[in-house]
């Protein structure tokens, strides 16, 4: 039997879900990749699953340092987008190389290592992410959460990581917030 994905916030693109790995719960850190066994999770998602295809993947500990690496590179990216050694030394683990198919022009990575194949996937989507819709690409608006999300919507006004979750804690503050001032 599987175990389940403990993870407030599952679908995003692969490199939200490298990021939204760690989490709060009941004000204590959680952290999916503590553990082969989180490793294993993760890797298993649906988002995840179907972002690495065939590609043999394996729940082990080079793996998981090369993800753990990778994670703290989209982390210091996002906290300062001019930071990008990290990220710059996860991707310079592979290349792409342009190559031709009877379906016409195909890309093929080549990687020094074959643990890095999640770790250069995400931090080569989160690229693609900033270079196709910088504005999408979004933190809760809930102070207490840390979850990123690539805002889909059709207008693009999405504002919390779910709204069963920290929108509803945002509106319900709100509500106790006017009902002990007096106003409806």
């Amino acid at each position: 039997m599987e175990a389940m994905d403990p993870r407030p916030l599952t679908g995003e693109p692969i490199s939200l879900e490298l990021l939204n790995t760690r989490w709060p719960q009941d004000g204590e850190p959680q952290d999916l990749l503590s553990s082969l066994d989180g490793l294993a999770i993760w890797l298993a998602s649906p988002t995840v699953a179907s972002e690495l295809g065939e590609h043999p993947v394996h729940a082990d500990e080079p793996t998981l340092a090369a993800l753990l690496r990778a994670r703290d590179a989209l982390a210091e990216l996002l906290a300062d987008p001019a930071n990008t050694a990290a990220a710059d030394a996860v991707l310079a683990r592979g290349r792409l190389r342009l190559t031709a198919s009877p379906q016409g022009p195909a890309e093929r990575l080549e990687l020094d290592d074959p643990a890095y194949y999640p770790a250069w996937t995400a931090v080569r989507d989160y690229l693609r992410l900033v270079g196709d819709r910088p504005d999408r690409l979004r933190k809760c608006a809930h102070d207490a959460c840390v979850l990123h999300f690539f805002d889909t919507s059709k207008n693009g006004t999405r504002r919390w990581c779910s709204m069963a979750a920290c929108g509803n804690r945002a509106k319900a503050s709100r509500h106790y917030a006017r009902a002990r001032t007096g106003r409806d």
